[in-house]
């Protein structure tokens, strides 16, 4: 990664907005995509050189033509990365984050680590008074917003987050949100203090420690009616099909290269649903923008690390490397303005 100069972006066309960049959040994906290794993407070298930041916050500096009366310049908003064709199954049936051919800011377009960046006006969600650092945020909020929403979680129900990194925190305050009791599993134990904060149970498992003893042990004989995956240790797949009370769900949030080995028996004699999560919709990011909103001193506290631009590249090594420590690092954008 390195700092430089590109061409100004221009004036927006036709449902465009020009956003100046104010606050552009570092996260899992973009370690992945950083090191090549993201997954679902046949061909990752296609896709450089890229510029990255798709958990992004900044103010509408300036619209285009037949953009909707509520956005205007000043405004600070919040980015959804997602556009799809509108053509496949998964668009059809009413799950573009799922689009065959998807498209996202920072992985297929250039995204929000820069001064100035055109983005669609339905991509763009006023936040208010929120503050930038915060307001980038509800992005990976989206994604616990679409996690809970695919998982079904409903009030009085016992969920299980294994990991406590930023996706997990944003999955605990999610389903506590929907009125779930909700453990909260890792084995670094200084993450754990956060999710407590949120109002979770939490336990640091230690070397050798079963999953399915320490879920049972907490929701009961019957195992919790939801597990999410958000490791992205692939054993801990079947760790969580064990785990999970019969007819519950199993939902993976984590990104990952590695096969998990699932043994095939238990998912018809538990009749249990194995879910996957991939981004939101933009009713799931509108979710996020309340939720962040109305928990906003909770969501606050994920928050630990601050860099300037011409700081990104240290900025994502140190929180590639310091996992203990950074939960989320946000590079401010408009700190040389």
């Amino acid at each position: 990664m390195e700092v430089g100069a590109v061409d100004a972006p221009g004036a927006p066309g036709p449902g465009e907005v020009l956003v100046a960049p104010e606050a552009v959040g570092l996260c899992g994906s973009d370690f992945h995509y950083f090191l090549g290794d993201i997954g679902t993407i046949d061909h990752p070298s296609s896709l450089y050189p890229r510029i990255q930041g798709h958990e992004a916050a900044g103010t509408i500096l300036e619209l285009g033509p037949d953009c909707p009366p509520p956005l205007a310049a000043g405004q600070r908003v919040a980015l959804w990365p997602v556009s799809a064709c509108g053509r496949c199954y998964a668009c059809s049936i009413g799950r573009p984050n799922a689009c065959a051919a998807i498209s996202l800011i920072g992985v297929h377009q250039d995204g929000a680590l820069q001064d100035q960046l055109l983005v669609p006006a339905a991509q763009v969600f006023p936040v208010g008074d929120q503050d930038p650092e915060l307001a980038a945020l509800i992005e990976p909020v989206s994604i616990a917003m679409r996690s809970v929403d695919r998982g079904r979680v409903a009030a009085g129900e016992q969920v299980v987050v294994l990991g406590a990194g930023p996706i997990g925190q944003t999955l605990a305050l999610a389903a506590i949100d929907r009125g779930a009791s909700v453990l909260v599993v890792d084995t670094v134990a200084s993450r754990l203090g956060r999710a407590e904060t949120i109002g979770a149970d939490v336990h640091a498992l230690r070397d050798g420690e079963s999953v399915r003893d320490v879920a049972r042990d907490w929701a009961g004989d019957d195992g919790p009616e939801v597990i999410f995956e958000a490791t992205g240790v692939a054993p801990l797949t079947q760790a969580a099909v064990e785990a999970v009370a019969q007819a519950g769900r199993v939902v993976v949030v984590s990104l990952s290269s590695e096969h998990a080995p699932v043994r095939v028996g238990d998912l018809p004699l538990k009749e249990i649903d194995v879910l996957g999560v991939s981004c939101c919709r933009a009713d799931d990011f509108a979710a996020a923008v309340d939720l962040v909103s109305r928990r906003r001193a909770v969501a606050a506290g994920l928050l630990t690390h601050q860099f300037a631009l011409d700081e990104a590249p240290s900025a994502i090594d140190y929180a590639m490397h310091h996992p203990a420590e950074v939960m989320k690092a946000v590079v401010r954008i408009d700190s040389r303005r």
